[in-house]
Formats: structure tokens, C-alpha cells, sequence
């Protein structure tokens, strides 16, 4: 092959690739235009340090739960219960921690363990006996509220110890104490630091991909595309990073957040495990003549559903520091509105994790700005109903266009 061909192959125009790909690109726009709406509109609330915080406490659990969701979208299934196993899971985390007097440090995985029980116990329906994921979930959602319900006695249970709420409200200590909190602007340069390592690595992990694509001779965004998406990601990141730390640092649950998004993303792009859920989503039946164990691949699609499900039930009790009945209502619709809106197909096969986190901040960012602007929640849903609504219609567009 010719060193022209090559490039032609490994560089394809800009026009094309960004016809291509204006799912990816816009919903990055779309996140840096609400952010900036919000910012201007609130006067500049959106940025402040402490309210960054909140929306980091507020939103991670829709984040992680987002990564489990996606997978289960892509597979072609759906799980309306989410909502009820964040509920259950807290108020058995509350009944272990407050009435039982069991340590943190055993009612974490335990919970955990019982979410992927859960889950485990949904998916067998789904994928072993064929009832469609719908029924299955929605019976799961009605079942585990009503177990909420006995378990706590119709009342809240709280409040937690300290070693179980530093799971949500905790922070990484400076390790860098350079110089004394109390006279310094930045609170804590360990959180600074990081925040620009992480970006070094995203530029040089991204180039060293840009390389290995070159050598196969495979697609590569062009060049103007792909220092432009660093610049912006870059500049929002240190910029947050800097925020945060002229208050108190990394949230535990950014963390928390941080490492499961780079693990979904390594699973879904670099794994075997990932490809095959990404083939059943596409073709089920094609799926399972070229060897793929469908029906195993989804069963373990709800047991990782629900063990994330079940961390995100206790960052939210933590947070709450208590577990009531009603925790986690509405919870499944803001995590699937997410997904759609992060670009996952309704007929599976398609969706990003990158995508899927993108459309979870893009959903924060407004339920928080309109909270600050005083908007009353009729109107919020209604905006995120379009919101949603618009996404899906763009999707589609897009499928029947090409």
C-alpha cells in the first residue's frame, strides 16, 4: 500500500469524519454551552467552588449507575428498577450500621454483594426464562420498594458513623501541603496536581493511540479535531481542578467516580467481554451462531447493574446520612435519560461510556442550575422530558439519514 493510500485511510477529511461522528462532538459542545448558560445566568453560582462540589455529590450516583445502564442498553434490555435497589440497599446499610452496630468496613461489600443478588435475581428471569427485561424490572422495582418499606417500618433510620459517611462526603486529604490552608488561596495542591497529571496522561494516551492507528493503518480523527477536543477537556479540567481546590480538594466520591469510568471504558473498548455485549446488542441471533453464551452475557449485564446500583444506593445514605422508604424515586429515568442522551441506541448495539457520562453531567448541570434560578421541579421535568425527547429524535435522524 502506498504511503498516499495510507493516509488516506488513517486521516479521513474533516467534513467526513465530523458528519461521522456529531453525536460525539455535539454532546462535548452541548455540555460547554449549558455550562456556560448556567454560569452567566446565575451570575456565576454554576462555578463556584462549593457548589462544584455539590454537583459532584449530587451526581455521582448517576454517573455510576449510568455505566451499569449503558451495558444493559447496549445489550438491548432496559431496567426500570434501579430506583428500588438504591432504596433496599440503604435501608439495609442503615438497618446493619445503626441497629446491628456492623462495621463499615464489612456493610460495604456486603450491600454491594446483595445488589449483584438483586440484579442476579432479575437477570435470570431476562436471560434464562426470555421474559422481556421491561416486565422483569418493573416488577423488580415494585417488589424492591416494598421491601424498603418493611425492612425500615414505613420510617427513616439514621444517622450513620462517620467511617460510612466519608463514603460520600469525604475528602482526599492534601498530600502536598505546600503551604499553610488558612493564608493560602488553594486549599489543597494535591487535588490541583492530579487534576493536571490526569490531563498530561489523557494527551499522551490519546496521541499514543493516534500512533497505533497510524501503524495499522486504521481511522484517525483529524489532527485539528483532536487538539481542539484536548484543549477544551484540558482547560474545563484544570479549571475544576483549580475550583476545587481552593475549597476542601477531591470529593471521595470523584474518586470513586473516576476509577469506575476508566475501568467501563477499558472493559468496553479494549476487552473480549465488551465486544460480545456490543455484538448481542446488535444481533442477538448472529451473536449467538458465532459462539457468544447470550444468554450468560446478559445475565451478568443485571448482576453488574445491580452491585453499581447498590454503591450508588449507599454514597446516597451517606450523603442523606439516612435511609428512608422514598430514597431513590425518579432515579431509573434520570439514569436511562443519561444513556439516550449520551447517544445509546433504544435498539441496542450502540453507546459509549464516555457518552453515557457526558449526558448524566449534561442532565446535572441543568437540574442544578435550574434549582439555582429557582425553576420549580414541574418545570424541570418538563425541560428534561424535551431534553430527552430531542436526544432520542436526533438518533434516530441520524440512523434513518444514513
Amino acid at each position: 500500500m502506498s504511503t498516499d493510500t495510507a493516509t488516506k485511510t488513517t486521516q479521513p477529511s474533516v467534513g467526513d469524519y465530523l458528519k461521522k461522528n456529531i453525536r460525539e462532538y455535539g454532546l462535548l459542545v452541548a455540555l460547554v454551552v449549558i455550562m456556560i448558560f448556567f454560569q452567566v445566568i446565575t451570575n456565576g453560582v454554576l462555578f463556584r467552588p462549593v457548589n462544584i462540589t455539590n454537583l459532584v455529590l449530587q451526581n455521582s450516583f448517576i454517573v455510576i449507575m449510568a455505566l451499569g445502564m449503558l451495558l444493559i442498553i447496549v445489550a438491548g434490555h432496559i431496567d426500570l428498577s434501579v430506583g428500588s435497589i438504591v432504596a433496599f440497599i440503604g435501608a439495609i446499610s442503615a438497618i446493619m450500621l445503626v441497629k446491628w452496630g456492623v462495621p463499615a468496613i464489612i456493610v460495604v461489600p456486603a450491600c454491594i454483594l446483595v445488589g449483584a443478588l438483586m440484579g442476579a435475581a432479575q437477570g435470570y428471569w431476562v436471560a434464562y426464562q426470555k421474559i422481556p427485561s421491561f416486565i422483569v424490572t418493573l416488577a423488580g422495582m415494585l417488589v424492591f420498594r416494598g421491601m424498603t418499606y418493611v425492612v425500615l417500618g414505613g420510617r427513616p433510620v439514621g444517622p450513620f458513623p462517620k467511617d460510612f459517611q466519608i463514603l460520600s462526603t469525604g475528602f482526599v486529604p492534601d498530600l502536598l501541603p505546600l503551604t499553610d490552608p488558612a493564608t493560602s488561596l488553594i486549599k489543597n495542591y494535591f487535588a490541583l496536581v492530579m487534576i493536571i497529571l490526569l490531563v498530561v496522561y489523557a494527551v499522551y494516551a490519546g496521541l499514543r493511540e493516534r500512533r497505533m492507528n497510524a501503524l495499522h493503518e486504521t481511522e484517525n480523527e483529524p489532527f485539528t479535531f483532536f487538539a481542539v477536543q484536548m484543549a477544551i477537556i484540558g482547560a474545563v479540567a484544570v479549571f475544576l481542578g483549580f475550583q476545587l481546590a481552593t475549597y476542601r480538594g477531591l470529593p471521595n466520591v470523584l474518586v470513586i467516580m473516576g476509577v469506575l469510568i476508566a475501568l467501563y471504558t477499558f472493559v468496553t473498548t479494549r476487552t473480549t467481554i465488551g465486544r460480545r455485549i456490543y455484538a448481542m446488542g446488535g444481533n442477538e441471533k448472529a451473536a449467538k451462531l458465532s459462539g457468544i453464551n447470550t444468554e450468560r452475557l446478559t445475565f451478568f449485564t443485571f448482576v453488574n447493574m445491580g452491585a453499581l446500583a447498590a454503591l450508588a444506593g449507599m454514597i446516597i445514605a451517606a450523603r442523606l446520612n439516612s435511609a428512608t422508604p422514598k430514597a431513590g424515586v425518579g432515579f431509573e429515568l434520570d439514569v436511562i435519560a443519561a444513556c439516550f442522551i449520551g447517544g445509546a441506541s433504544a435498539s441496542g448495539g450502540v453507546g459509549k461510556i464516555t457518552g453515557a457520562v457526558i449526558g448524566a453531567f449534561i442532565m446535572g448541570v441543568m437540574n442544578n442550575g435550574m434549582s439555582i434560578m429557582g425553576i420549580g421541579i414541574d418545570y424541570q421535568q418538563l425541560i428534561k422530558g424535551l431534553v430527552l425527547l430531542a436526544a432520542v429524535f436526533f438518533d434516530v435522524y441520524n440512523k434513518n439519514k444514513g
